[in-house]
């Protein structure tokens, strides 16, 4: 069977369809060869695939920026809305507000949500919005000759001519994603397939806001060995924080761990896995003050952390503690939205 004529199986509304594969891809990319942001996509597609999302029933959003420009490059048959610099936060609030049933994927840049929408990032940070949040992080802006970002280095150069040195510190997304209040936070590199791969797929399973900080060299403006967000750089000093893996939601199985002990666990394929209980002195992903001390420990010593930093399933999303109604607001008829006469009368009453 050619790849034209496969197919990848999603549910909708409870029942079972069969989509063809290029229901998965996108536009062919304008992006720089070589660009990190094209890796990602790639990685998107992959993991859309794995985990049957719907497109029919997905919703791609982005600002502006060279990373904007991915939601064109993946889920052909999605919705789609290039909203303004920074602003995209607001726009998938709102779509979310009318259709809580759409999957939400937020694509981002460090200029376009560490820079001018910074503000609109830590609100959705804040209120769990339950969608995927993905900044593709080069430290610099690639579509305008790659001017400093806010995730830039502390006297990083540009790769001018002028040789400009930056003079602010940089924002760690993920620190601040964590402190804002997102419940999943993580960090890859677009060149690292694997990690990446599985914690997409956890990411797109996640119920409220899955923040991803995912460094992505810019072959154009800012490749250079001296860059921390070059591809060199990248593969010499990420540090991943565990071997990453995901498993779908499947019924519960139940052991007791001893600290420091081997567990064997029979799954539910047949197969046994041996776990390790870590000791209390390891980290421990549910702890915000732990990953924020993880983070702050690699920044003394020059590294970036890899992996799941953070999460907090439990927490309720935005729409949950709104009350929503189970049919979405765009869905409902006009009568159950407009208040007749009766109803405008009480409210002119109680005036």
């Amino acid at each position: 069977m050619s790849n034209a004529e496969a197919t990848i199986a999603v549910r909708s509304n409870g029942h079972a369809l069969s989509l063809p594969v290029v229901a998965f891809q996108g536009s062919p990319s304008t992006l720089c060869k070589g660009c990190g942001h094209n890796s990602i996509t790639s990685r998107l597609i992959d993991a859309a695939k794995a985990v049957g999302l719907n497109p029919y029933t997905t919703a791609k959003l982005s600002g502006i920026g060279c990373s904007s420009k991915t939601p064109a490059y993946f889920l052909n048959y999605s919705h789609g809305f290039n909203a303004l610099h920074g602003r995209m936060p607001s726009v998938a609030t709102g779509a979310l507000l009318a259709n809580h049933r759409l999957t939400m994927i937020g694509i981002s840049g460090d200029g376009d949500t560490a820079n001018i929408g910074l503000g609109q990032f830590k609100h959705a940070c804040r209120r769990n919005l339950p969608m995927l949040y993905i900044v593709e992080n080069n430290g610099c802006y690639g579509l305008t000759k790659g001017q400093f970002s806010a995730t830039a280095d502390l006297r990083a150069r540009l790769r001018r001519a002028s040789g400009e040195e930056n003079p602010a510190a940089p924002f760690d997304l993920c620190l601040e994603a964590i402190v804002g209040g997102a419940t999943f936070v993580a960090r890859s590199f677009a060149g690292d397939k694997k990690q990446l791969d599985a914690l997409l797929k956890a990411a797109l399973s996640h119920k409220g806001l899955a923040f991803l900080d995912i460094i992505s060299p810019c072959v154009t403006f800012n490749d250079f060995p001296e860059s921390t967000k070059s591809w060199a750089w990248g593969r010499e000093h990420n540090e991943p924080i565990q071997e990453i893996g995901f498993v779908p939601r499947l019924p519960e199985i139940e052991i007791e761990q001893q600290a420091g002990q081997a567990t064997q666990v029979r799954l539910h394929d047949g197969s046994t896995i041996t776990l390790r209980a870590l000791r209390e002195d390891h980290h421990d992903v549910r702890s915000r003050a732990s990953a924020m001390d993880l983070i702050l420990t690699s920044q003394e010593h020059n590294e970036f952390l890899t992996g799941l930093l953070y999460v907090a399933p439990e927490k309720p999303d935005f729409l949950d503690t709104l009350g929503m109604t189970d049919t979405p607001l765009a869905h409902l008829p006009d009568e159950a939205l407009r208040p007749g006469p009766e109803a405008l009368a009480d409210a002119m009453e109680a005036f």
